[in-house]
């Protein structure tokens, strides 16, 4: 007797628990995120349900890369004392940890005060945290990182729904910064359906997916989506409840024939034998490249946003492949210089061109450095600085060497390259101390760069265009209108964003911009963000 398959589904569909109405993303939405494990849109925000957890800021065995600068404040300068101006009356609920508040750096860390974001409005403070920026250069991208990981007091509208953490943790993941995306996920007490749809996207790329699926079986009501389901039905080797919630969501019609494909091919990889490759979509989720990667269709992750590179680091990937997706995420200040280190001495590269030649020229110029003779490391030096400068990787070259460079007796030209890679460390100023030491400048632009690392520019001619927009930010800092209103309202938050804005516009051209978002970034204290900025202007190419 034919038993009518509508009537199966129907009997599965009332077994299955109800996956929770999508939660729409905080203004901030990146394209990728999430949407492997989001259903039709439906609901609002649901907040991070359960608070804080107690403790400390930073969870124990979290630990930070060392491209996470914190800031140094300007000796002398005074502290804004101004009160905020009167802000609209709003309610808030008493004697609950808010989850906005959450940070891996406690204030004291960051020197950043704990009072961020004043009277601003919880919306604003996202829409600018998230928004696009390019061109950014390392000292500020590392600034926004920090900021990003602050603890903070929060907006005083944010009303317990942690729209502001989620704005945090979607740049971080637009950020590449995926552990400390996930960390921060892990400081609320409760998951929410919307915190675990970030940390089932992060454990997809960092092939940690069976301690999601785990959280997910633990938990029906976090479980997302059908296809997320069917995935961690899958992994847990429950095949046959895999392929009843498959046809199940096929009779309901809850999947699109690109995804019921797919998902077909995964739960049984026969049926694609003899078959055409899938055609590749245009912007994969986590949940898909995973699944085309379980049907022996990997997709590349060139091209895709740099999170995806995070899965390229895995033991699986191929070694070119990880020291590519190493570079990607270096650039971004997305991982600790160390591990780009690692990759690149890994072995001896059995090929030529292109990333192999990088290699090459690191290792030649690693083992030069390592050994100790100078006439080597001089011969070594800009070739491997012209390979890193080539991908835009000078500021961990120079984390790397820029110190113990300046330990090497080097002469003429080599000696100036190095005295660049130095102002590039977090070590600038021994650097410029050094050079000042040894001999005159030879010309202008070091003159002007020593005093720039050193804080003074008096009596120093500028040698060109961009140091001319530097200069009166040394000399007699002036803020913007714009910048004042902030700094009197006590919203240091949202001036930090403006001083970024501010510099990325000089970097794509506006003068003004260099003058004003150094002179912010002084008046606020970043004394140091401020130097290594001006610094990052003159010596690296980030002209757009």
């Amino acid at each position: 007797m034919a038993i009518d398959p509508r009537l199966i589904a129907a009997c599965l569909a009332a077994t299955l628990v109800a996956l929770p109405a999508r939660a729409e993303g905080p203004l901030s939405a990146i394209d990728w995120l999430s949407k492997s494990v989001t259903t039709p849109k439906g609901t609002q925000v649901a907040p991070p349900a359960g608070g804080v957890k107690p403790g400390s800021s930073l969870p124990r065995g979290t630990a930070l890369p060392a491209s996470v600068p914190l800031p140094r404040k300007l000796p002398g300068e005074p502290a804004i004392t101004k009160d905020a101006s009167p802000a609209p009356i709003t309610a808030t609920v008493l004697g609950k940890p808010s989850p906005d508040a959450v940070g891996l750096l406690s204030a004291a860390r960051t020197g950043l005060p704990y009072r961020l974001w004043a009277l601003a409005r919880t919306e604003d403070i996202a829409r600018r945290l998230t928004a696009e920026r390019t061109d950014t250069l390392p000292a500020l991208q590392g600034l926004l990182l920090t900021l990003l990981l602050a603890e903070a007091e929060p907006p005083v509208d944010s009303g317990g729904q942690g729209m502001l953490l989620l704005a945090r943790i979607d740049k971080l993941l637009s950020m590449g910064a995926l552990e400390q995306a996930q960390a921060l996920t892990a400081m609320v007490e409760t998951t929410s359906p919307d915190l675990f749809r970030r940390r089932f996207d992060i454990a997809l790329l960092t092939g940690t997916e069976d301690a999601a699926c785990a959280e997910m079986q633990a938990a029906p009501h976090l479980a997302p989506t059908l296809p997320a389901r069917i995935f961690c039905l899958a992994r847990a080797g429950d095949w046959q409840a895999a392929a009843l919630t498959l046809g199940t969501a096929q009779a309901l019609g809850q999947v699109d024939p690109a995804e019921e494909e797919l998902l077909v091919r995964f739960l049984d990889p026969g049926l694609a034998d003899g078959a055409d490759p899938l055609p590749p979509p245009d912007q994969p989720t986590p949940l898909v490249w995973r699944l085309y990667e379980a049907i022996g269709e990997p997709l590349p992750t060139l091209g895709l946003p740099v999170a995806f590179s995070h899965a390229e680091l895995r033991p699986q990937a191929g070694w070119k492949a990880q020291i590519e997706a190493a570079e990607r995420l270096a650039r971004m200040g997305a991982i600790d210089p160390n591990q780009l280190l690692g990759l690149y001495t890994e072995r001896r590269p059995a090929a030529s061109g292109g990333v192999w030649d990088r290699v090459a020229a690191f290792q030649r110029f690693d083992r030069a450095l390592s050994v100790g003779e100078p006439a080597a490391i001089a011969e070594a030096l800009p070739e491997a600085w012209s390979a890193m400068t080539s991908v835009e990787l000078e500021i961990p070259f120079a984390q790397l060497y820029g110190e113990r460079l300046m330990k090497v007796p080097l002469t003429g030209e080599a000696a100036a390259l190095a005295f660049r890679v130095g102002l590039l460390s977090p070590q600038y100023q021994e650097a410029a101390q050094a050079r000042a030491a040894a001999s005159p400048p030879p010309d202008l632009t070091e003159a002007f760069l020593i005093g720039l690392a050193r804080g003074r520019v008096e009596g120093l001619a500028p040698p060109d265009s961009m140091s001319r927009a530097i200069r009166p930010a040394f000399l007699a800092p002036q803020v913007t209108d714009e910048a004042l209103h902030l700094l009197e309202d006590r919203r240091v938050g949202e001036a930090l964003l403006l001083a970024l804005d501010d510099v990325g516009r000089g970097v794509t051209g506006d003068p003004r911009g260099v003058a004003e978002g150094l002179s912010l970034l002084r008046r606020l204290g970043l004394e140091d963000v401020a130097r290594r900025t001006a610094l990052e202007l003159l010596l690296l190419e980030r002209r757009g």
